[in-house]
């Protein structure tokens, strides 16, 4: 993955680090199906000592089910996931998933996901170990920042400044509970009927709050769209991220739109029934240079970005059986949050 891509030599750092630490198994295959790099995960679950410059083939059972999934990441251009997969990895069968994306013309990220068990309807997938990491480290700052705001509220007089504590303390208890199931990945999504637009609604809210005058946030939405199964809070985060996204961007206009969608490709699947919301700025776009690796952690187009939002975003995304995707020009970038009609079953 090229130095430019992240966030400055610091960045860079924290990612080889990440890299190295990671107890998932992460590698970059080339053009060639040949190994370009290997974390140290990999080579532990796979065997695979002497990878540097060797074929996928010296995985030998796993390569033809590994090879699959980095031929349909190439083939759609899109994040591919397929999960619960019986592979024999180190002379052992172990489950996992397997992810491919595409870092570039030449490479492919692939990373092996154990699961050790077949998930349940619902559960949430392994997420990565950099959100993990992220999870632990907000859990005593939101404790903080949750106290701080009670101890504001009660010396509040002005209803309108109650509500904003309100809406710090809620923030703080979402988060947290969302940190909670980041650290405990195994646990069931709280799936049941979502509305779009109730999501999209209260973001735009937590938004303006955030943004103050200076931000003008417009809707379009579909009222015919009906509810879909989802987990409300992570969904929720979804959306945030985007509009952040959007905010650090220099948007000055963000527009939240809704629109059904048929035969969506997610994934390498078509979708029969979709829904879509997409996310709208005038902002200054996404990097030439990090459009092929933006959901990757840790990777960001500013100096002091932490490239862990969209990251987050494209988790839970996957997690409901979808994913998120962008276009982007100078003025006019679009992300959009495709997710299944009915629940999504892995």
């Amino acid at each position: 993955m090229p130095a430019d891509a992240f966030a400055g030599p610091r960045a860079l750092t924290d990612a080889a680090d990440w890299l190295a630490q990671s107890a998932t198994g992460i590698a970059v295959i080339d053009r060639r199906f040949c190994f370009a790099y290997a974390n140290p995960a990999f080579v532990e679950l796979t065997h695979a000592s002497g990878w540097r410059g060797a074929p996928l083939k010296i995985l030998g059972e796993a390569e033809p089910a590994l090879a699959a999934v980095i031929e349909r990441a190439r083939e759609v251009n899109v994040p591919v996931v397929s999960r619960s997969m019986d592979v024999m990895l180190g002379g052992a069968m172990q489950r996992v998933d397997i992810a491919a994306s595409i870092l570039s013309d030449d490479r492919v990220l692939l990373e092996l996901h154990v699961l050790g068990a077949k998930f349940e309807d619902g559960a949430a997938p392994r997420v990565s170990e950099s959100l993990r990491g992220l999870a632990h480290e907000m859990k005593n700052p939101l404790a903080g920042l949750r106290g701080a705001a009670q101890l504001l509220k009660r010396g509040m007089a002005d209803p309108d400044q109650q509500l904003l504590a309100d809406l710090v303390i809620s923030e703080a208890d979402r988060l947290g509970a969302l940190a909670d199931r980041l650290l405990h990945p195994r646990g069931k999504l709280t799936m049941r009927a979502v509305n779009l637009h109730e999501i999209a609604e209260r973001a735009r809210a937590l938004i303006a709050a955030e943004a103050g005058a200076g931000i003008k946030l417009d809707r379009d939405y579909d009222p015919s769209l009906p509810d879909l199964q989802g987990d409300a809070d992570s969904l929720l985060q979804v959306v945030l991220n985007l509009m952040r996204n959007a905010l650090q961007a220099g948007a000055q206009t963000i527009v939240v739109r809704t629109r059904a969608e048929h035969g969506a490709v997610v994934g390498g699947r078509t979708l029969r029934r979709a829904q879509r919301l997409d996310v709208i700025d005038d902002g200054g776009g996404v990097p030439e240079e990090l459009r092929e690796s933006l959901f990757m952690p840790l990777v960001s187009g500013r100096a002091d970005g932490t490239g862990l939002g969209l990251a987050l975003a494209q988790e839970i995304a996957h997690e409901h059986g979808g994913q998120i995707s962008f276009r982007s020009r100078t003025g006019h970038t679009t992300f959009s949050l495709t997710l299944p009609a009915e629940l999504h079953r892995g």
